[in-house]
């Protein structure tokens, strides 16, 4: 079981790409209370784990995300929250959503379809060259399948979970162009079926954090 808290702003719509505001807001707001809003040590050095709250857009609406003990830290804070500030506008805040609840993760007796509603940015400067010099599509498609499996694992992780069952995955995705940081990545999105339980709107890849990755179960 995992604890998973999920709120939204349904008046305000924004734009993906404006995960990373969303995150730069909330991390100034509540960071000097916890480092799991920002991912960062005091000296300013990204921590190296799977963020345990995340900050996306999904189909317009604002969005943070919070699992485990990043769960927990919105529900304290979730009556505090009343205005946003995104691009030197200060928007108040109407209505708000919260849903707190604990969720089933791992492997199941079925199958589950998910789909990657923003880009999974799956490959980092190494795995790219591989991907890259592969000169047929079952051998992409393994290397896909291979780093989802990883990066379902570091999210076991971190809720803790441990998995004692072989994870079966099948992908069919397509590659897309994605902007980050000014430079040029490459990035997947469609869909995915596996035999794991997945909490939505959980992110897989690089850049959890801002959004990128962002997955929803579709059967």
């Amino acid at each position: 079981m995992m604890h998973q808290t999920l709120i939204q702003f349904p008046e305000i719509h924004l734009e993906r790409r404006d995960g990373h505001k969303l995150r730069g807001y909330f991390a100034n707001l509540f960071g000097e209370e916890s480092d799991h809003f920002h991912n960062h040590d005091t000296a300013g050095k990204s921590i190296v784990r799977y963020p345990l709250i995340q900050y996306k857009v999904v189909h317009g609406c604002p969005t943070v995300l919070g699992i485990a003990e990043g769960g927990k830290l919105l529900v304290e804070r979730f009556l505090r929250i009343d205005h946003i500030d995104i691009d030197g506008l200060h928007i108040q805040i109407n209505q708000k959503n919260i849903q707190s609840k604990e969720m089933i993760v791992g492997v199941g007796a079925s199958l589950f379809e998910y789909e990657f509603i923003n880009p999974w940015m799956a490959l980092n400067e190494k795995n790219y060259d591989l991907f890259q010099s592969f000169e047929t599509r079952e051998e992409k498609t393994a290397l896909l399948v291979r780093m989802l499996t990883v990066n379902m694992l570091h999210f076991f992780s971190a809720v803790p979970h441990r998995e004692e069952q072989q994870i079966l995955v099948k992908t069919d995705l397509h590659s897309l162009p994605v902007k980050f940081k000014n430079q040029n990545m490459l990035g997947f999105k469609g869909k995915f079926t596996t035999n794991v339980q997945l909490p939505d709107f959980i992110g897989f890849g690089k850049s959890v954090s801002r959004g990128f990755g962002t997955i929803q179960r579709i059967s």
